[in-house]
């Protein structure tokens, strides 16, 4: 379990740097997620090289149990030649072997437990780290969420200040006051229009009745003069 320990403080540091740097939480567990890989490839290393001293003890008992073997063949040479003494050498020289083979059995039997719990280790951290990732843009769509959040109560919290109201009352009064204006000076315009068109038209019906009177005093003297021709011509009785 030593393996699991060592990754655990190993991403619990990496962890508390970056949330101490407060930094973007998508960029946070991207960066999670790398160095989470980044151990689990040196804990493949770790395994591996675990698994290669298995190798190296089922080897070295391969070799000692060779030589055994061997040492067991000259024995049995040795007695066929009638060479008592030199057969006895021969298998204490065996003996030799098989209690180095014993040695190495039991280290080699502790190497195989040791690599099995690590590759229990190393299953279950791939496994973890694969939901890691998996998780990883729920969490990233979460705090974009709450991030989105959180700017619009400092907008809401930043718009509290009423003098930003004020300011805005402030000017709607003042588009009020240039509006009256404006609508002030159409009034006036449009009455100095009136006043010059009213006169126009009194100047005209003051021409117009001077006419008529001028038109009915030549229209009274011509019968005037009229009734006195007819009078002048008529002959006396």
């Amino acid at each position: 379990m030593g393996l699991f320990s060592r990754f655990k403080r190993a991403v619990k540091s990496n962890i508390n740097d970056m949330i101490s740097k407060a930094e973007n939480p998508e960029k946070m567990l991207n960066q999670l997620i790398v160095e989470m890989n980044e151990q689990l490839i040196e804990s493949k290393k770790t395994v591996a090289a675990s698994i290669a001293d298995e190798k190296k003890l089922e080897r070295q008992i391969g070799m000692n149990r060779d030589q055994a073997d061997e040492w067991e063949r000259k024995a049995m040479l040795a007695v066929k030649s009638g060479e008592d003494d030199m057969a006895k050498k021969a298998l204490l020289r065996k003996q030799e072997y098989d209690n180095t083979i014993r040695q190495y059995q039991i280290q080699w039997q502790a190497q195989v437990e040791s690599v099995e719990q690590l590759k229990g280790a190393l299953r279950q951290l791939q496994q973890k780290i694969e939901e890691a990732q998996r998780k990883k843009n729920l969490l990233i769509a979460r705090a974009k969420r709450a991030e989105a959040h959180k700017r619009m109560q400092q907008t809401m919290s930043s718009m509290v200040d009423t003098s930003a109201f004020e300011l805005f009352d402030r000017m709607s009064e003042k588009v009020e006051q240039i509006e009256a204006e404006v609508d002030a000076m159409r009034e006036i315009d449009a009455s100095a229009t009136g006043d010059a068109l009213e006169r126009q038209f009194q100047a005209l019906e003051a021409s117009d009745s001077s006419a008529d009177k001028l038109l009915d005093d030549l229209k009274a003297k011509m019968t005037q003069l009229e009734d006195k021709t007819d009078k002048s011509e008529k002959p006396e009785s």
